[in-house]
């Protein structure tokens, strides 16, 4: 009912899982991972707790192989079972259950596992594999073009309804929130796998919007203006980055080019952008000026 990957990037030790699947809210019982330590594919009448032991036992030192062995010795369910495991060190473990429904199957290559069951046809697994292994770009992109390709090769029988992408970095920073690098959900859609990329294209250019703010409150207006163009360059819609790049320009006193910014935001028809502007300068996000204030809320 589902396929999925889980890989290791060997460049930048990153880890991570891709799926999709015909069922409700697929990311919240598939995929696992951890930084330092590796990447859960739980899936085929799905026992959700493989993903967090499998990670507990991959962190204290049990080889990626034996930990899955643990976990399906203990499992009387473990025919039905498809589970994929991929380790810190690249190494990958897989079990597709003689009892999972076709077609079902698995493929392993450098650093990755494809699986997937009750699929269309047989060649979904070798289709993702080689999408993933021909792929440019890091794991992110790679993981999703594997989804694609077992879409396009036929994909869960029934169709299409959840997807979600999970990958953590390669080393931990002791700050679970950071090392979650990409941890995107869709639960409901038509269209999964599209609007799965387009909410990674939306979290692509707000991680830009941070590295801005970073680089403003380090005094670096020039390198955050770049990060701003960029992202409003990924979503040009986006109110929220038109709104922001507006008041950046208006502190450096650039105030003809921040209302045109400024504008996209006012005259949008939801939110209250103007009482937003005129709070700012409460808090020192913009000088506590009347004038400049009434100028950039000006048609």
């Amino acid at each position: 009912m589902t396929y999925s990957i889980v890989a290791r990037d060997a460049g930048t030790g990153q880890m991570g899982v891709a799926v999709q699947s015909h069922w409700f809210s697929v990311g919240s019982i598939v995929p696992w991972a951890k930084s330092g330590v590796g990447a859960v594919a739980t899936q085929a009448f799905a026992e959700a707790s493989y993903g967090p032991l499998g990670l507990e036992l991959m962190a204290g030192g049990l080889p990626v192989s034996a930990a899955l062995a643990a976990l399906l010795a203990a499992d009387e369910s473990a025919p039905r079972r498809q589970v994929a495991m991929v380790d810190a060190s690249g190494a990958t473990a897989v079990h597709t259950g003689s009892m999972s429904i076709r077609e079902a199957g698995h493929v392993q290559g450098d650093q990755f596992s494809v699986q997937a069951n009750m699929m269309l046809r047989p060649t979904v697994p070798d289709a993702m594999a080689a999408a993933f292994s021909a792929s440019t770009g890091d794991l992110t992109s790679r993981l999703l073009d594997a989804l694609d390709a077992a879409e396009s090769e036929g994909g869960d029988i029934r169709g299409r309804q959840s997807a979600a992408l999970l990958v953590v970095a390669g080393s931990p920073t002791g700050r679970p929130y950071v090392d979650r690098i990409f941890d995107v959900r869709v639960d409901d859609s038509p269209d999964p796998l599209g609007e799965l990329r387009r909410l990674v294209a939306v979290k692509r250019a707000y991680d830009r919007m941070n590295r801005g703010d970073d680089l403003l409150a380090a005094d670096d207006a020039e390198g955050a203006a770049a990060e701003y163009a960029g992202a409003q360059q990924s979503v040009p819609g986006n109110v929220e980055f038109s709104f922001w790049r507006g008041v950046m320009l208006a502190g450096e006193g650039k105030v003809d080019e921040a209302r045109d910014f400024l504008r996209v935001a006012l005259q949008s028809p939801a939110g209250h952008w103007d009482e937003l502007l005129r709070r700012l300068p409460e808090v020192g996000l913009l000088p506590d000026d009347r004038s400049l204030i009434e100028s950039l809320l000006s048609p």
